[in-house]
C-alpha cells in the first residue's frame, strides 16, 4: 500500500509564509526583534540605562522605547543609526 504524501511535507516556514502572503511582514518583525535585542544587549554591556541611552541619541526615552520595542516597526533609519552609534556600533543594511 502506497502512503499518501502530506501536501506540506518538505516545505519550509519561508515557503508557507510566502504562500500565505505574510513573508514580508514576518521578515520585518524578525529583523526589528533582532535589532532591538542587539541594542539592549549592547546597552547592558556598556551599563547604559534607558535615560543615558536616550541622552546619547539626543532623543527622548519615549522614542528609545519605540526603538527597543520589537513590535513597533515604525522607526526611522536615522534613529536606528543614532542608536547604533550610541553603543559604539554601526548600522548595516543590504538588499538581498
Amino acid at each position: 500500500m502506497k502512503k499518501k504524501k502530506h501536501p506540506n511535507a518538505g516545505s519550509t516556514l519561508e515557503d508557507f509564509l510566502k504562500e500565505d502572503g505574510n513573508y514580508e511582514a514576518a521578515t520585518l518583525i524578525a529583523v526589528k526583534r533582532v535589532i532591538a535585542w542587539q541594542l539592549e544587549k549592547a546597552m547592558a554591556e556598556r551599563d547604559l540605562s534607558k535615560t543615558e541611552m536616550a541622552a546619547l541619541m539626543e532623543t527622548s526615552r519615549r522614542q528609545l522605547s519605540r526603538v527597543l520595542n520589537p513590535e513597533d516597526g515604525n522607526v526611522t533609519l536615522d534613529t536606528l543609526q543614532r542608536a547604533a552609534k550610541a553603543v559604539g556600533r554601526t548600522l548595516r543594511l543590504e538588499l538581498a
